[in-house]
């Protein structure tokens, strides 16, 4: 299966960079895969998982975690603040915190709740205009102003330009996470995770190479 030559990939790569066996999380992403896929990953005795949509993970997880112990969700893709009480209520773990309207959004509903997700601060490390994330110069100051709603942010997530080696990228959120004290790293995917547990990473996202290509709705 796929997922077992994921795992084992990640294995040889802790290795190779003295890392300890099981130091990363394999996120497997399901966004716009087949209900049957996911539960064939689940049948296999995965349980951390990642979704882009909160209206998908809705429409999904919900029925999923009736059946299967143990599920952990984390949402990877842009966060509309309209959303954001519905992915706390949904979500283990966010991963694209970018902003500070959505970022205080975050701070007053967990303050209404008592509670709140594991949080990755995203930064856009190739400066890309159409991309999210908190420019890397601005890094430092959005951490300290999360913490300063009492937000619990575990590391930083990045996404690397597609035309640009991702090493350079993985390397430099490495570098603006360790000055911060933080020790979440939500890097690499499908093509270039082993680099970022070379880097780092204590998290990869990883969609394609465990499901097989995405098949999106019928129009």
């Amino acid at each position: 299966m796929a997922l077992d030559d994921i795992r084992n990939r990640i294995t040889q790569a802790e290795r190779a960079a003295g890392r300890p066996q099981g130091s990363v999380r394999l996120i497997a992403v399901s966004k716009v895969q087949p209900l049957d896929r996911v539960e064939a990953v689940l049948d296999a005795g995965h349980r951390i998982f990642g979704e882009n949509k909160v209206q998908e993970a809705a429409g999904k997880w919900p029925a999923f975690r009736e059946r299967f112990d143990g599920v952990e969700l984390h949402l990877i893709g842009p966060l509309q603040t309209n959303k954001t009480r519905q992915a706390m209520e949904l979500a283990d773990a966010i991963h694209s915190v970018d902003r500070p309207k959505l970022a205080n959004t975050l701070a007053r509903i967990a303050q209404e709740r008592g509670a709140c997700p594991d949080l990755f601060i995203q930064v856009n490390t190739g400066e890309e205009e159409q991309k999210a994330g908190v420019m890397p110069a601005e890094a430092d100051g959005f951490i300290a102003d999360c913490r300063g709603l009492d937000l619990p942010v575990r590391g930083l997530m990045c996404i690397p330009p597609a035309d640009e080696e991702p090493s350079l990228h993985f390397a430099l959120l490495a570098k603006i996470a360790a000055r911060n004290g933080l020790d979440g790293l939500s890097m690499g995917m499908s093509a270039d995770f082993e680099s970022a547990i070379a880097l780092g990473a204590t998290h990869v996202r990883v969609g394609s190479a465990i499901f097989g290509d995405r098949v999106p709705p019928a129009a």
